[in-house]
């Protein structure tokens, strides 16, 4: 609340200010005050006081300071010391006991810097959200994880190890196990580096927090292989979007099969098929519909420049048809990965240096 001495004070630097040619409504602004307040205030001509009560109100029902103890007391017996709340006050019920309510309980213990955790289990362990990475050419930034195929037994997989550069979202490696492991990651990896020629430090490499990913094997792998590992928030699928969104493609084309896979030749034979159409046939939406197969060999910019050339034409032969500029084929030059936020400078984010 603001007292009288000090409304009559605000009004009289509003009226010097008003004196010395300021405006009211930036005047009232720079004190932190609408117009309208400083008109009610002045609605009889003179400032009025505040007509809110000023006395600090108590609940009838607070609990006296004997009761405080009582319950204290009783939280903190042999008994009940190990337990919440929540089990406390049912356990008294039972035997005719009414101290307090559930959440009178935890008030009182919070008040008294008591209400800690009273399990044997290990308290949650605060997450933070992976650094943001940004990639602006091929070979910077992969993403892999691992996706379940049915197979004729209920209860049984086959797993898909998925590698894709988020930059120009080839497919850069993939293979079909009957078992999640990090040697057979690690030997996929060392395949990709060999046929893609990454240098050390030149790669890093997002997971999500699978043991495959995180296994010791995997790791020292990417150790030897100068592949710098980056992981996701446990639990949260968000920070590996890239592999998420491939496999709901893979999983939700019109040709994906609607029984199980027969054998593990059955079902890598149908992911070389599909990989073979998304990096060579299918044009992607994100990196303005080119294939990633071009993308990752560079001819993408070429690709876009014949577009704009060809909508530029069009437009010089039918001006009519177009009230602003023709479509935008400008290429993506930079792909974030969990971008600090939604902004247009690349600085915000940690851009990713060419080896030599």
């Amino acid at each position: 609340m603001i007292t009288l001495p000090e409304r009559q004070l605000v009004v009289t630097l509003l009226s010097e200010a008003k004196l010395a040619g300021a405006r009211q409504q930036p005047a009232c602004a720079v004190l932190g005050l609408s117009v309208r307040t400083v008109q009610r205030w002045q609605a009889e001509g003179e400032v009025s006081p505040d007509q809110r009560l000023t006395r600090c109100f108590e609940p009838t029902n607070k609990l006296s300071e004997v009761e405080r103890s009582a319950l204290l007391e009783r939280a903190n017996s042999a008994e009940f010391g190990h337990l919440p709340p929540s089990q406390i006050v049912p356990r008294l019920a039972d035997r005719g006991e009414y101290l307090a309510s559930e959440s009178t309980f935890y008030r009182v213990l919070r008040a008294n810097q008591q209400l800690r955790r009273r399990r044997a289990d290990r308290a949650a362990q605060p997450r933070h959200k992976p650094r943001a990475l940004c990639a602006t050419e091929p070979n910077q930034l992969y993403s892999w994880d691992i996706t379940y195929l049915p197979t004729g037994t209920r209860g049984l997989f086959f797993y898909l190890y998925l590698f894709v550069d988020l930059f120009s979202r080839k497919i850069v490696g993939w293979q079909v196990y009957e078992e999640e492991s990090s040697h057979l990651a690690s030997d996929l990896m060392r395949d990709i580096a060999r046929r893609e020629h990454l240098a050390p430090g030149q790669v890093i490499l997002h997971a999500d927090n699978g043991g495959p990913m995180k296994g010791a094997t995997m790791l020292a792998t990417l150790q030897a292989l100068g592949v710098i590992p980056s992981f996701s928030r446990p639990a949260v699928s968000n920070d590996n979007p890239y592999s998420e969104s491939l496999f709901k493609t893979l999983k939700y084309r019109s040709v994906y099969p609607d029984t199980p896979f027969a054998n593990l030749l059955a079902a890598r034979t149908w992911v070389a098929d599909f990989v073979r159409w998304y990096n060579h046939e299918h044009c992607h939406s994100a990196i303005k519909f080119v294939t990633p197969a071009k993308r990752h060999a560079g001819l993408d910019a070429a690709i876009l420049r014949q577009r704009t050339a060809v909508y530029e034409a069009a437009k010089l032969r039918c001006p009519q048809r177009w009230s602003g500029a023709t479509r935008n084929w400008q290429p993506v030059n930079i792909v974030h990965l969990n971008p600090a936020q939604r902004t247009a400078n690349p600085d915000s984010n940690i851009k990713m240096k060419m080896a030599a």
